[in-house]
Parts: structure tokens; sequence; C-alpha cells
């Protein structure tokens, strides 16, 4: 089996060059099934350890953005007193998610089945891969999330995000 780190080798940026994955983003949640239900139904995210969750044998559940990610919900109970109390969205600007063109318009089309308000776009923005058509939409808990996807020919023209 092949090393994921590996496998997704960048390329030296002006001589940094310490390579990662992003594991995992952990969102601080106040209604679980709400979530869940977004995360799972809406953005067709596959769930991790959902039934294990439900049945009381972990601590929470997880939702799978790829072979390397996952985004953990954590319920109140694992934050409301604790250290991450009072962090969170006050930090986070939005995160973003890339897709296929088409399923970025099967998304666009669940958003609107389920009466989520796209926030802005589609707009052009630069991205990790280049330039991409994004939109901008809230969770039930309002965590700001952008999902884009990337044409050929897209790339390295500059798009800058209005003051």
């Amino acid at each position: 089996m092949s090393d994921p780190i590996e496998d997704q080798r960048l390329y030296d940026k002006g001589g940094l060059t310490m390579e990662c994955l992003m594991d995992h983003i952990v969102l601080n949640v106040k209604d679980e099934e709400k979530m869940i239900f977004f995360y799972t139904e809406v953005l067709m995210l596959a769930p991790e350890r959902l039934e294990e969750y439900k049945a009381g044998e972990v601590p929470f559940p997880s939702v799978r953005l790829n072979s390397n990610t996952i985004i953990d919900l954590f319920p109140e109970k694992m934050w409301q007193n604790g250290y991450f109390a009072d962090q969170g969205r006050k930090h986070l600007n939005h995160f973003c998610i890339a897709l296929t063109k088409d399923a970025w318009q099967e998304l666009l089309g669940r958003l609107k089945e389920n009466n989520i308000t796209i926030a802005e776009g589609p707009v052009s923005r630069w991205g990790a891969l280049g330039t991409g058509t994004s939109i901008y939409f809230k969770d039930p808990e309002e965590n700001m999330l952008e999902a884009r996807y990337y044409e050929s020919g897209e790339g390295t023209e500059k798009c800058l995000l209005s003051s």
C-alpha cells in the first residue's frame, strides 16, 4: 500500500518543502441531527462511526471528504465546558471543498432543494489548484462553506477577493 503523503507530493515553493495532507477538521456542533443530515444528505459525504456514535460507543461521528480527510462533528458535551468552549467560528472564515463540475452542479441542485441560500456565487476564485468557480453557503450552524470546481484551462489567472 502506498503512502498517501508521498502520493500527494507537492512542489518546492521557494525553499518551503514541508508537505502534508489535511487529516481532519473539527466542527463544534449544537444540533447533531441537523448537522449530520446536512453533511450526509445534502453534501452527500459518507458518514464515519455514525452507528457507533448513536450506540454510545464513540464520542462523536465524522463524515469523510476523501480517502485522506474527515470532518469530525463534536457534540456540545465535548466542548461546552472545556478548553475549546470559546474557540471556533471567530477564527474560521470558511472552508472549501473541490468537486468535479458535474458533482458541483448536483450539489447546487441539492442546496436549492433544501432551501439553502447561496450567499455568493457562482464566482471565480483562486485556490489550491488555481482559479475555479465557487459558491458560498452556510451549514445549519452558520459555518461558511465554499464549493468549487476547476475547469481544464483554468488555473493561473489572478483572482482577488473584493476588499
